[in-house]
C-alpha cells in the first residue's frame, strides 16, 4: 500500500504582474471568484483527498492568504451578534480546512519548482500533493482526489493531465507517452516545456499539479537551470521519467485558469454561470448584453 499523502505544496510567491495595478496589493492568488479566492478553491479540493498539512510557499506582499486562513474572532463574533451565523461559521471552517504553514520564497534563482527547494525541509520521507494556486477544475470530484486514486493504484508519483489542440502546446508543459493503461492513465516518460505543434511529443499537457515521491526530491536542484535561468518542474520530471515510474492521469472536470486577466475573465464567468444563486440572472443579462 503506498504511504498517504498527508501534504500540499502550494506555490503563491509569482509577482502577479499581469494584473498590475491591482496585485500592488492584493495578490493574485486571492482574486475572488464570486465569494472565494482563487487559493481556496485550490485548498478545498486537497482537503478533500485527505491533506492535513498546506504548506503554502508565499512572497513578501503575501500576508493577506495567511489573514484569509486564520481566525478572525472579532469578525465571527459581529456576524453572530447580527443572527448571521451560517456566514460566521463558514469564516471559521475555512481556518479549519487544514494545517496551514506559510515560507516565503528565498534565493535569487526563479522558477516553479524553487517552492518545492524551499519547502523540502518539511516533507520528510513522504509523497506530497504540488499544486500552483492560479488553475483549477471544477466537477464532482477533485482534481487532488483524481491524482491520488492514480497514484493508490500505480503507487508512483502521478501528473494531471488535459487534452490541449496543437496550437496549445506553445502555452503548457507537454508530456510524451511510454505506455497506455487505460483511457485515462498513462506512463510518461519525458516532459517538454512548451514545445509548440511542431515539438510536441503528444497533446496531453500537464495542469494543475502533481502527486510526487519523496525520491524525486534528488533531482530538484538549483544546479538545474534552464536556459531562461529558471529551475522548472517540467525539467525535473523529465529527468526523473528517464529512470523512474512517472504516470499521467487526463482529469475529468471543467478545467479553469486565472493566469491571466482574459483568461481570469473567463474563469469568473464561467464560475458565475454555474452558481445556483447567480448563475439564471447573469445569463439572462449576458443573452441581453449580446443581443
Amino acid at each position: 500500500m503506498p504511504k498517504k499523502v498527508r501534504k500540499a505544496v502550494i506555490a503563491a510567491a509569482g509577482m502577479g504582474t499581469r494584473f498590475l495595478p491591482q496585485t500592488k496589493a492584493m495578490p493574485k492568488e486571492m482574486l475572488p471568484l464570486i465569494d472565494k479566492p482563487v487559493i481556496q478553491i485550490v485548498v478545498e479540493g486537497a482537503v478533500k483527498a485527505g491533506v492535513e498539512d498546506v504548506i503554502i510557499v508565499t512572497g513578501p506582499t503575501k500576508r493577506s492568504i495567511e489573514d484569509h486562513f486564520d481566525r478572525s474572532h472579532e469578525l465571527e463574533v459581529e456576524l453572530r451578534s447580527r443572527g448571521k451565523e451560517k456566514t460566521a461559521d463558514k469564516l471559521k471552517n475555512i481556518a479549519e480546512l487544514a494545517n496551514f504553514i506559510y515560507i516565503r520564497q528565498k534565493g535569487d534563482v526563479k522558477g516553479n519548482a524553487i517552492p518545492v527547494i524551499n519547502a523540502e525541509h518539511l516533507l520528510g520521507n513522504e509523497p506530497f500533493f504540488y499544486f500552483f494556486a492560479d488553475d483549477f477544475y471544477t466537477g464532482d470530484i477533485s482534481c487532488a482526489e483524481q491524482l491520488l486514486d492514480a497514484y493508490n493504484k500505480m503507487g508512483a508519483s502521478v501528473v494531471a493531465l488535459r487534452n490541449v489542440t496543437p496550437a496549445e502546446t506553445r502555452n503548457y508543459g507537454v508530456v510524451s507517452v511510454a505506455e497506455k493503461i487505460d483511457e485515462k492513465l498513462v506512463r510518461i516518460d519525458g516532459y517538454s516545456e512548451k514545445p509548440g505543434p511542431d515539438k510536441a511529443p503528444s497533446q496531453l499537457a500537464c495542469v494543475c499539479g502533481y502527486i510526487l515521491t519523496p525520491e524525486i526530491l534528488q533531482e530538484i536542484s538549483v544546479d538545474f537551470v534552464a536556459e531562461d535561468g529558471e529551475v522548472r518542474m517540467a525539467d525535473v520530471i523529465d529527468r526523473f521519467a528517464k529512470n523512474n515510474p512517472v504516470y499521467g492521469i487526463i482529469i475529468e472536470g471543467d478545467y479553469h485558469d486565472t493566469g491571466t486577466p482574459e483568461l481570469y475573465l473567463q474563469t469568473l464567468i464561467d464560475v458565475a454561470l454555474s452558481h445556483s444563486a447567480y448563475g439564471p440572472a447573469l445569463e439572462e443579462y449576458l443573452r441581453k448584453r449580446l443581443d
